[in-house]
C-alpha cells in the first residue's frame, strides 16, 4: 500500500538541469527495478533517440570522465528507508515505518582490488545514505536528494552484520505468530546446514581464529564473538520450537539439523571462548596505584 523505492541518477549534458542530480522516486509496492528502468529507458529514448539512452548497472559512483559526453546516461538502484536507532523506538507499526520518510539507504559490496565479492577477509561494503528535501508521503512521487553519506565497513564489520542479520530472522522464524513450520525449517537449515558457502561456521573461523593485531579490531572482534553466542542460543530455541510443530515424516530432517547444530556448536566452542589477553590487562598494579595516591594526599597535607 505504501510503496517502493529508487534511487535515480541522471548523466550527461543532454538532460540539461537534471545533469548529475539525483532523486528518489517513489512507486508501487510491487514494481521490480527492471520495470522502473524500461519506463525510464522508454521515455527518455523518445526524447533522445534510442542510440543516445544508456542504462548504467550497478550503484557504484559514476565517473563521469568515462562516459561518453554525446549520451545521456540514468543510474538506478533500489533504496530502502533508513532509520537511527533511536528512531526504530518510535517507529513500531508497519504505517510508522512507511510514513515521514526522508533518508533512504542502499549497500554496495566491493574489495579492494575491483571486484564486487571476494572472499570473506576481503569483503568490505560501502553504505550510501540519501537524504531528500521532502519526507514521503509527498504530493509528487519523486523528490531530489539534497545530501549524500558514505559509510565503509571493514571485512569484520561486515561479517557482524551478516550474523546479526541472521540472528534477527532466526528470532522472527521462532516466534512467528501463527508459526510458519517450512519458514522456520528454511532459516535453520541455511544456518547449520552442512553445505553453506561462506556460512556461520567459516566466519567464524576466518575472523575469531586470530586475535587481531591491531587494537583498533579488539572491540569488532569481542562484538563478533558475542553475536557468535547469541546466534547459537536462537537457534537452539528454533530447533526446540520446530519438535512441536513438524509431523511423523520430519523427524529424521530435524535429527539431522539437530546434529549439524552439535557439531556447529562444538566447533564454534574455543572460538568463542577465547577472550582478548590485552582488554583484562591492568593499567597499573594496584598496590602502586595505591601507594601513588597515599604519596599525593601526603604531600598535599604537607603544603
Amino acid at each position: 500500500m505504501f510503496g517502493t523505492y529508487f534511487r535515480v541518477g541522471f548523466f550527461g549534458s543532454k538532460f540539461g538541469d537534471l545533469d548529475e542530480q539525483e532523486f528518489v522516486y517513489k512507486e508501487p509496492s510491487i514494481t521490480k527495478l527492471a520495470e522502473i528502468s524500461h519506463r525510464l529507458e522508454e521515455f527518455y529514448a523518445e526524447r533522445f533517440g534510442h542510440e543516445m539512452v544508456e542504462i548504467i548497472k550497478g550503484s557504484n559512483p559514476v565517473d563521469k570522465t568515462k562516459l561518453d559526453p554525446n549520451k545521456a546516461y540514468i543510474q538506478l538502484t533500489y533504496v530502502e528507508p533508513f532509520f537511527d536507532t533511536y528512531e526504530l523506538k518510535d517507529r513500531v507499526t508497519y504505517f510508522d515505518k512507511n510514513y515521514n520518510l526522508r533518508t533512504f539507504m542502499f549497500c554496495t559490496p566491493f574489495t579492494l582490488d575491483g571486484r564486487a565479492h571476494g572472499d570473506l577477509h576481503e569483503q568490505f561494503k560501502r553504505k550510501t545514505l540519501l537524504t531528500t528535501s521532502h519526507a514521503f508521503p509527498y504530493i509528487k512521487t519523486r523528490i531530489n536528494v539534497i545530501h549524500k553519506e558514505e559509510i565503509i565497513l571493514i571485512p569484520i564489520e561486515v561479517a557482524i552484520e551478516d550474523m546479526q542479520k541472521k540472528t534477527q530472522e532466526l528470532a522472527f522464524a521462532t516466534h512467528q505468530d501463527p508459526a510458519d513450520a517450512k519458514m522456520l525449517q528454511m532459516v535453520l537449515q541455511g544456518c547449520v546446514g552442512t553445505i553453506v558457502n561462506q556460512g556461520p561456521l567459516e566466519v567464524a573461523q576466518v575472523f575469531l581464529t586470530e586475535i587481531p593485531d591491531d587494537p583498533k579490531l579488539y572491540r569488532h572482534h569481542n562484538k563478533l564473538r558475542l553475536c557468535f553466542k547469541d546466534f547459537t542460543k536462537r537457534c537452539e530455541d528454533a530447533l526446540c520450537r520446530s519438535k512441536t510443530l513438524i509431523g511423523p515424516d520430519q523427524r529424521e530432517f530435524l535429527r539431522e539439523l539437530e546434529r549439524n547444530y552439535r557439531r556447529l556448536k562444538e566447533a564454534l566452542h574455543p572460538l568463542l571462548n577465547r577472550k582478548i589477553p590485552q582488554l583484562y590487562t591492568p593499567v597499573a598494579p594496584h598496590s602502586a596505584h595505591r601507594n601513588s595516591f597515599n604519596k599525593l594526599c601526603l604531600q598535599k597535607m604537607e603544603a
